[in-house]
């Protein structure tokens, strides 16, 4: 098997890449969990950057899509950053707990374009 192939691709594969894009309006609210209100993303928030807390399966197209149908605006670029999961202790009993990561989204707007959090 060749890793190149010549092989054209057939209407199977091209529904199954275009399946993550096609996000009804049920399914918005797990993509976007919600707004990260922070003083960084406060500060890039001036500047037309808008910071979301997002599903760990979400992808870039799914977020862009969802902020479209959302918020009415078109994203010039999404960046996703993964959140780790941290570890604390417990001063009064000593156990271990963890803080959960996740992931979040930097959304790149048009200048000029805005979102109301």
């Amino acid at each position: 098997m060749a890793l190149f192939s010549s092989k054209k691709k057939t209407e199977e594969t091209k529904a199954a890449e275009t399946a993550s894009v096609n996000v009804s309006n049920a399914s918005l609210s797990h993509i976007l969990r919600h707004a990260r209100i922070t003083e960084k993303a406060t500060m890039h928030a001036e500047a037309g950057v808008y910071v979301f807390d997002v599903a760990d399966v979400a992808t870039k197209r799914d977020i862009m899509a969802a902020v479209k149908k959302l918020y009415s605006v078109t994203p010039r670029m999404v960046r996703v950053a993964t959140v780790p999961t941290k570890y604390k202790r417990n001063m009064r009993t000593g156990r271990v707990g963890t803080k959960t990561g996740g992931k979040k989204a930097y959304v790149y707007l048009k200048k000029g374009d805005t979102i109301n959090i």
